[in-house]
């Protein structure tokens, strides 16, 4: 058979069993067959093994929390789904913040009676149970302690106390959420800018050495990387912390044009959140201090129904993660309340009683970091794509330890749209690929979210199906067919010598 004959005959393929199965690989061909105009637009992917990236820090992946939720979350450490559901990620870090650090959420201990302002509080009991449900999940917490009512000592005991109740799972705290805005939000009179900030928390930091030495701080917590430039800088300059933080949202609630799932997966929204990342990673490699997005989702305000809780949600986390893991960022965590099942969350309780409890499930962006968790410990690989017409798609590649490489893929064009052929260019050396499928009804889903084919039990256990090989052909390109609306873990395995080559190297 002609080299002709056998590229006329993959693309056939593609085009038949996409309409068939949600993905699939298309290798080496048999026999000739009849070669129909493909619906198919062809995108090719080369990576650059040579200069790999940083590896991705094995708490990369995160949830953040309200601080009026710790009382909840905490109370989970010994019934419910939450220790199980966070293992089935590994390691990880718990975030507790948000508006309610600063507004309605108060510290209280026997020097510390309840303030007026207060809708809830925490206490040394809230942070024993946090301690448990750390130690059970092997996850640790960062910690928000208020600032908008300034109160050092207070702030003193109540990290003391934090490190009494956690110990070595207390990451770190940090001081205020999103204090850049204090002022707009009408929590501090002007001038308010980073160098009335910055006494501020010299201040609580003086307070807090003395109660709780050697407490490691992150901030600024700022809402956006455009206040990062002035914030960031100067937490780096004055305050030495040891690890920079921010919060982005691609869409706002109050929008105007209103948020749609077409804007939160649109080519022009993932350039600006590229440009935001990039922004936050400048200032973050040039003082060499990690930098950790600890709060972000797809519609600031809590979420937006028919977006928020939709697959969308998931093939929009799908691809921000890895873009985030390839620009060098240390951590993500997405923010959620599990309570609210219409807006963000990655995971939320569907009935009063399933809160009490703690039997929480899994909603759609559960499925995205289940998917993602397979690239901890990977280090990013510089793609280059070449395509036919212009799809939404994206890319990212990754080089594992054992020889292995993956790609995260998802086609973000709507149902209806013309599907996929991706061509890996990996070359010499790979036996074949295996493929796990992000798949639902159509971006507007509610649920049947599935990873090939399987869901995650309500305990959180996610046994994940066997994959089916898809071969090179002899040029070393493995061709694997998307359909629209979809996203893909595709694992490209070394033949048996390079892996020990790999192996020998390490």
């Amino acid at each position: 058979m002609t080299a002709r004959s056998r590229v006329a005959l993959g693309a056939w393929l593609c085009a038949a069993l996409i309409l068939a199965f949600p993905i699939v690989g298309v290798g080496r061909a048999a026999r000739p067959a009849p070669t129909p105009k493909p619906a198919l637009t062809s995108v090719s992917v080369s990576v650059d093994r040579a200069r790999p990236g940083a590896s991705v820090p094995p708490d990369f992946l995160g949830l953040s929390f309200e601080l009026s939720s710790l009382h909840q979350i905490a109370g989970y450490a010994e019934s419910g789904d939450l220790v199980t559901l966070l293992r089935s990620l590994g390691p990880g870090v718990l975030r507790f913040g948000g508006g309610s650090a600063d507004t309605r959420v108060a510290w209280t201990d026997e020097a510390t009676p309840r303030p007026s302002w207060a809708s809830s509080v925490v206490d040394a009991q809230d942070l024993r149970e946090l301690g448990t449900l750390a130690a059970r999940s092997g996850w640790h917490v960062v910690l928000t302690i208020g600032l908008a009512h300034y109160e050092p000592a207070a702030a003193a005991r109540e990290v003391a106390a934090a490190r009494a109740a956690l110990g070595e799972w207390l990451q770190g705290i940090e001081l205020g959420n999103e204090p850049n805005a204090f002022a707009q939000h009408g929590l501090r009179e002007e001038p308010w800018t980073v160098v009335q900030y910055d006494a501020e928390v010299a201040a609580y930091r003086s307070a807090i050495e003395a109660a709780a030495p050697g407490i490691a701080l992150a901030g600024p917590d700022v809402s956006g990387a455009g206040a990062f430039e002035s914030w960031g800088l100067g937490e780096v300059i004055t305050q030495r912390p040891a690890q920079l933080t921010g919060h982005h949202y691609p869409l706002g609630c109050e929008q105007v044009p209103a948020p749609t799932i077409a804007r939160l997966l649109s080519p022009s929204i993932r350039r600006k959140e590229v440009g935001s990342l990039r922004r936050y990673m400048s200032i973050a490699q040039a003082s060499e201090t990690p930098f950790r997005l600890d709060e972000t989702n797809t519609v600031s305000c809590g979420g937006e129904p028919g977006i928020s809780n939709t697959f969308a949600s998931a093939l929009w986390a799908t691809g921000y993660l890895p873009e985030a893991m390839s620009l060098g960022v240390a951590g993500i965590n997405l923010h959620g309340n599990p309570a609210n099942c219409g807006g963000y969350t990655p995971l939320c309780a569907p009935t009063p009683e399933g809160l009490t409890t703690g039997t929480l499930g899994a909603q759609p962006e559960w499925y995205a970091l289940l998917l993602v968790r397979a690239l901890i410990g990977d280090r990013p690989l510089r793609v280059v794509v070449a395509s036919r017409g212009r799809p939404n798609v994206e890319e990212a590649a990754f080089a594992a330890g054992d020889g292995r490489l993956h790609f995260v893929v998802v086609d973000d064009d709507p149902p209806g749209a013309r599907g996929v052929a991706l061509q890996l260019r990996v070359g010499a050396g790979f036996r074949g690929a295996s493929v796990l499928a992000l798949t639902a009804p159509s971006p507007a889903a509610l649920s049947g979210v599935r990873l090939s084919g399987r869901a995650v039990a309500r305990d959180g256990s996610f046994s994940e199906p066997a994959r089916l090989p898809y071969a090179p052909d002899r040029r070393g390109v493995i061709t694997v067919a998307l359909r629209p609306s979809m996203a893909a873990l595709v694992t490209v395995s070394p033949t048996a010598a390079a892996g020990r080559r790999v192996q020998a190297g390490r």
